[in-house]
């Protein structure tokens, strides 16, 4: 028998807040779209360029806009700003007097800046809202009500007929396939130095470690052994990958090319640095099944370094919602998913793993050694 329902009856105040909050998640794809907007413009270049801090009209000269437009780019602005993603001094973008500075977020979006830890972002913003990625998500509904054979394909591979970031990406659209390489690329670099800092036990005394990234890893990889000069490092890369990435200078380390589901170059780590949420449960424990015999015996000092989002409500709401958004760009783009603990333990035990340790918690991703 049914439960008897539950009548929700909202106050006047409750429902404005109600229609307040439906606007604002009907219309978040509209600060994307200025994000866009924003990156396109090369409006944190302009910034930086005049010294970190701008008027509108002196914004409006240096990006060589016609003048008519100077009331619309501070419309612009002023959700760019109350958005987070720039900052400002004065009357918050409302008009002349506001003054326009960069923000750690902005700060990402600035080409050329010479800082160790920064990793240019422009592509990932350009790549997840493009018109393919977004086209992609509008036919979510679509794809729910279909009866998919399997493996299902995900949105993006069933409305386009390909998914991103795979070879036959150039034959959807050259340009997309540009982007989300240099995307992801960018995103898998980034804060490889905080962790170098933050965890550095992770590498000391290693004397070989095996790099599996998928995407031009050699930036990371000369990073890790600049701070370890005595390791070796082997970057394993998709094979197009390698043909369009310059060798590495330091002969610390070295590329090849191979499939992480046929074999892994031998190491004492094999490392796996934002790889596993692109694929399904059951192809990460193929891939970690390859890396376990890649490496020696836990008592022999071997393990597999796993970098990844680990899901969960612990840092706060606005980072778990950006972890559940991750998520969900992975279910529209990809077969794989973000994980949470129980669901990385249950993946290390059916690939024959006997241990795991998180050995720490960074921003949205954590870092976790697995031992045979």
């Amino acid at each position: 028998m049914a439960a008897p329902s539950q009548a929700i009856v909202p106050t006047d105040a409750e429902l404005l807040q109600a229609q307040a909050d439906l606007w604002r998640h009907s219309l978040y794809y509209l600060t994307s779209m200025a994000l866009k907007c924003a990156v396109e413009l090369h409006i944190p270049d302009a910034i930086h360029n005049l010294g970190g801090s701008t008027s509108l009209p002196e914004l409006l000269t240096t990006l060589s806009l016609p003048q008519t437009k100077l009331p619309f780019l501070g419309r612009v602005m002023r959700l760019l700003v109350t958005s987070g993603i720039f900052a400002s001094d004065g009357s918050n973008g409302d008009g002349e007097e506001a003054v326009y500075r960069l923000n750690p977020l902005s700060w990402l979006l600035v080409e050329g800046v010479e800082s160790e830890d920064h990793t240019y972002q422009k592509y990932f913003v350009l790549g997840a809202c493009s018109r393919h990625f977004v086209e992609a998500g509008m036919s979510l509904a679509e794809w729910f009500k279909k009866d998919l054979a399997m493996p299902l394909p995900s949105p993006f591979e069933d409305l386009h007929g390909v998914p991103p970031a795979h070879e036959s990406t150039k034959l959807l659209d050259e340009e997309l396939d540009r982007i989300v390489e240099e995307g992801i690329a960018a995103h898998d670099n980034l804060a490889i130095r905080t962790i170098i800092r933050e965890c550095s036990d992770i590498f000391s005394g290693l004397p070989s470690l095996t790099y599996c990234c998928g995407r031009q890893g050699n930036v990371s990889a000369a990073a890790i052994v600049k701070a370890f000069p005595n390791m070796k490092c082997t970057v394993l890369n998709l094979p197009r990958v390698v043909e369009t990435t310059a060798a590495p200078a330091d002969d610390a380390v070295s590329s090849v090319t191979s499939d992480l589901f046929q074999t892994i170059p031998p190491a004492k780590a094999v490392m796996l640095k934002l790889v596993l949420h692109f694929w399904s449960d059951e192809d990460c424990v193929k891939i970690l099944e390859q890396c376990r015999k890649a490496i020696p015996s836990k008592e022999d000092g071997g393990k597999v370094i796993i970098i990844e989002i680990l899901l969960g409500p612990y840092i706060g709401p606005i980072m778990y919602e950006a972890q559940l958004l991750m998520d969900l760009l992975m279910m529209v783009y990809t077969k794989g998913r973000q994980r949470n603990e129980n669901d990385w333990r249950q993946i290390f035990t059916k690939a024959g793993f006997s241990n795991y340790k998180i050995v720490k918690k960074i921003g949205a991703r954590s870092v976790i050694e697995v031992y045979p």
